[in-house]
């Protein structure tokens, strides 16, 4: 039971059934199965943006062009299905996915070639993206009445009592899963972020792998520029700005160390379905969206405050068995 209790995402989860306690005592209506359903579809993209930089993070890097990526995708398949609507969806979204990919590895390429900090060059193609969106749209919007109505209703089908975007969500959820327990660059992946030079004598590539990070973290921004376009219905330069720090919110509050090496699927998807549950929750309780703000900041401080102390825990285990060794 004590190995069981160690596990952040268990504190997470049961931080999660108690907000919903609380606020259910406010409105009782909130933690209905249906409801519930509805929240979990709500913040199925997040969840989705939030492990796509999961996987970056775990290699001591940042990708802060997500939702720019978003943005210029949302964009070029929204004016696609605009001008030809004959398009079939599934072809828009392999778009979607491939124009992620490219804006992704460009990120990859520019952190692997030259060396240069993640930070540095996603804080530009952050600006870059958004300002791509502007010269391919000219200024323009592309609103509900130009969309196809299979581009809008697409994610919004209803299967097996689950809307297609919950699926999709799910689908992410467990291919990620698999990819980082069950397979060579997830082991890879953690391994960079435990430790890059350790790694390179274990025979990893920590450039290459980093550029493939970043290109899943593009394909991810990509897919959810479609699912974010087709859901609200207008494409514009303003789509999803600031997100990205939703994005990394809902990492750090599932556990996923900045540090790196650190973290798990299972804690990204509860880390954004944590603020998922705050956004649509305290709106219904006549809370102020300030207060919404202020309370997700504070979990944000608190989630980082509680990761710092467990790695400096796991330090000093290290240090007592090497020192009894």
């Amino acid at each position: 039971m004590k190995n069981f209790l160690k596990y952040r995402e268990i504190w997470l989860l049961a931080g999660i059934v108690v907000l919903i306690g609380l606020i259910s005592t406010r409105f009782p209506g909130f933690a209905d199965p249906a409801n519930l359903r509805q929240v979990f579809n709500d913040t199925s993209i997040l969840m989705i943006l939030a492990l796509g930089q999961m996987v970056v993070i775990l290699t001591r890097s940042i990708d802060l062009s997500m939702a720019s990526n978003l943005c210029f995708t949302g964009m070029v398949v929204a004016m696609l299905n605009a001008a030809h609507p004959a398009i079939p969806i599934p072809a828009l979204i392999v778009i979607a996915l491939l124009v992620g990919l490219v804006l992704g590895a460009i990120n990859g390429f520019l952190v692997w070639r030259l060396n240069i900090p993640s930070i540095v060059v996603t804080l530009g193609t952050l600006t870059i993206y958004r300002g791509a969106t502007f010269v391919v749209s000219g200024g323009a919007w592309v609103n509900a009445d130009q969309m196809s109505p299979d581009f809008i209703n697409f994610q919004r089908a209803a299967l097996l009592g689950l809307p297609v975007l919950s699926w999709i969500a799910i689908i992410v959820i467990a291919l990620f899963f698999l990819v980082m327990t069950r397979t060579q660059i997830g082991r890879s992946i953690y391994a960079i972020g435990v430790n890059p030079t350790a790694s390179v004598y274990a025979g990893i590539d920590v450039g290459r792998t980093k550029f493939i990070v970043f290109c899943i973290s593009g394909m991810i921004g990509g897919l959810a520029g479609y699912l974010w376009i087709s859901r609200y219905v207008i494409a514009s330069v303003e789509v999803a700005n600031g997100y990205e720090l939703n994005i990394i919110a809902a990492c750090v509050i599932g556990g996923i160390s900045i540090a790196g090496g650190i973290g798990s699927v299972g804690g990204a998807v509860l880390g954004a379905l944590f603020l998922g549950i705050i956004s649509n929750a305290l709106p219904v309780i006549n809370i102020s969206p300030f207060w919404q703000m202020a309370i997700s900041g504070s979990a944000i401080i608190l989630a980082v405050v509680l990761n710092a102390r467990g790695e400096r825990r796991q330090g000093r285990i290290i240090l007592r068995k090497a020192e009894a060794a």
